[in-house]
């Protein structure tokens, strides 16, 4: 079997890797082409642009980092619309607003193909070891065809439903949980800390009480003060808290705690922070204690 894929970032290589490694016949595009050669030399081949890479395969996965990336894949001249067959299958692990995942879904209808959405909830360790926990919604023909696949990529799924954008909905959803996780952790340490609480001694504690790898991962980082590399980059934390209040005044749902964290996520940025890691929110909060 045949598919393509779109983005070698942090999150699409090692999912490029788990597709070889499962056997399938992988082409690739990054517009980064040094990328693409790397994982080229592991056994894939590289399309010249993507409407080549969805016109060879049929099927075509997109790793892209936000909308407008997205966007420009799918959309443009020679993008994913231009070449993917009539029942091809559009695949986005990416994690889109609703009002886009809608769009591409009526867009690819028209034509007779079929959008997937699939968003992914996992560090790049987790994609590495094929433990990604995928949210999957759309064409139910086209979620059967595609679940092979998309088995070798994760250790969970969730089926959401016909309609793509409520995948987007739900990954939305838990990224606040976790970002929403942050910014009370971030508080809590930066006060434990001014009583002279070391975190690691706080973190035994409250990992005691939650036995939740977010809690245990991200308060390791904090503790540590790890935020290089970046597993997800706080600009890209802004970015989905956007999306968040975006989804939530589409259905009139109060959401001001995401208000707060906009605020911090953006005040995090003005320092020139915005590659380090979203856990980097606590050196806002410390900062703002001094």
């Amino acid at each position: 079997m045949k598919v393509s894929l779109i983005g070698l970032g942090n999150m699409g290589m090692p999912i490029a890797e788990n597709l070889l490694k499962s056997g399938y016949k992988l082409t690739v595009y990054n517009r980064t082409k040094s990328k693409a050669e790397e994982i080229a030399a592991k056994g894939a081949r590289i399309a010249s642009s993507p409407a080549e890479a969805a016109r060879e395969t049929g099927i075509v996965f997109t790793v892209l980092s936000d909308d407008s990336a997205a966007e420009e894949v799918t959309f443009g001249e020679e993008g994913i619309l231009a070449g993917l067959e009539e029942g091809g299958v559009h695949v986005s692990i990416s994690t889109l607003s609703v009002e886009l995942a809608e769009k591409l879904s009526k867009e690819h209808a028209k034509r007779g193909q079929h959008f997937i959405s699939s968003p992914v909830l996992g560090r790049p360790d987790a994609a590495a070891a094929a433990a990604l926990r995928l949210m999957i919604a759309g064409p139910e023909e086209a979620q059967n065809r595609v679940m092979p696949l998309l088995e070798c990529i994760g250790q969970d799924l969730f089926v959401i439903g016909e309609k793509a954008y409520l995948a987007n909905v739900v990954k939305l959803g838990n990224n606040f949980l976790i970002v929403s996780m942050l910014e009370a952790l971030s508080e809590v340490l930066t006060m434990v800390n001014k009583y002279g609480i070391e975190s690691t001694s706080f973190l035994e504690v409250a990992n005691a009480l939650f036995a939740s790898p977010v809690y245990k991962n991200y308060g390791s980082i904090m503790a540590e003060n790890q935020f290089e590399p970046a597993g997800f980059k706080m600009k890209l934390g802004l970015k989905d808290v956007n999306l968040m209040l975006d989804a939530a005044q589409k259905v009139k749902a109060p959401l001001p705690g995401a208000e707060l964290i906009k605020q911090h996520y953006a005040k995090g940025i003005e320092k020139g922070w915005e590659d380090l890691d979203w856990a980097a929110l606590i050196k806002v909060l410390k900062e703002a204690g001094e």
